[in-house]
């Protein structure tokens, strides 16, 4: 086999890229599919670093594909528009419904330091002590620990995917020594991976978690390279309240123009987020004249 090797560009904008032999060689046995897949964490674990990468908007875009992947694999029909508008618009006191709730639950598993006290604020209705028990089922490598974690959760629960799914990721930040969840496990499970005990889960769990390392590796790019585009036209944007902004943006997967309390008004707020779109920082989200959302 000839290797291809990882060249690391000195553009900020230009991630290095996965070589052919990650990303393209067939795997069957947990040996091949296990080294494959460290070696997809690894190269993501160097984009982790990197400061030209908006990381708290990559685990925003991964969180909401990951909500997507939990609603799907429970038979339901919302997909990545219905939860934006299930959790974007609501007032105090609205119950954002099965599918909203879950993609609840992924943002907050991703927006704070990995730890119980923040999976517990993430998954309110767990107790810290049984998270705190979930997560010690998990012993050994990064994922062979993400795997018993998910079956430990779901021996317990079989019906709550996103709980199983959120602490196997959690348990896998924490294995690989990451401040926060990034949401890889559930991206590249199937319906029946869920039934699966022992070394076939793990088996499963390399293969989902190395599918969604190459993704997120992806994903980490094209940010990049939009955020790089939003930082270039800040200086432009003369709006009081514009750099506030221009941060949300830049931390959030989908922004309304209401949320942008830093603006003067509603009007202005809309005008500023058209004025972004016109110089090519966002794009609208929704294809709709009101109710609009905006993201980079």
């Amino acid at each position: 086999m000839t290797c291809q090797l990882t060249t690391i560009s000195n553009d900020p904008c230009s991630l290095p890229q996965l070589p052919a032999w990650v990303t393209g060689a067939p795997a069957e046995t947990l040996e091949d599919v296990a080294f494959l897949s460290g070696a997809a964490l690894a190269h993501l674990n160097l984009v982790q670093s990197r400061d030209d990468v908006p990381q708290s908007l990559l685990r925003a875009r991964m969180s909401l594909r990951a909500a997507e992947a939990c609603v799907a694999q429970s038979g339901r029909p919302e997909r990545a528009r219905e939860l934006r508008d299930a959790v974007a618009f609501l007032q105090p006191g609205d119950n954002p419904g099965p599918a909203g709730e879950v993609y609840q639950c992924w943002r907050r598993a991703v927006e704070r330091p990995v730890s119980v006290k923040a999976l517990h604020r993430a998954l309110p209705e767990i107790e810290a002590e049984q998270i705190a028990a979930w997560l010690d089922a998990g012993q050994g490598a990064p994922v062979r620990r993400a795997a018993a974690v998910l079956q430990a959760v779901l021996e317990d629960r079989p019906r709550d995917l996103a709980t199983a799914v959120i602490l196997a990721d959690a348990a896998l930040g924490q294995a690989l020594g990451w401040d926060h969840v990034l949401p890889l496990v559930t991206l590249g499970l199937k319906r029946g991976d869920l039934r699966k005990t022992g070394e076939a889960l793990q088996l499963a769990c390399h293969r989902a978690i190395g599918t969604a390392a190459v993704e997120s590796t992806r994903e980490a790019a094209d940010l990049a390279r939009r955020a790089a585009r939003l930082k270039a036209v800040a200086p432009k944007l003369r709006a009081r309240g514009a750099e506030e902004a221009v941060a949300l943006f830049l931390t959030q997967d989908a922004v309304a123009p209401t949320s942008l309390t830093s603006l003067r008004s509603d009007r202005a707020a809309r005008r500023f987020c058209d004025r972004l779109v016109e110089l090519g920082a966002v794009r609208e989200l929704t294809g709709r004249d009101t109710f609009r959302l905006y993201g980079v």
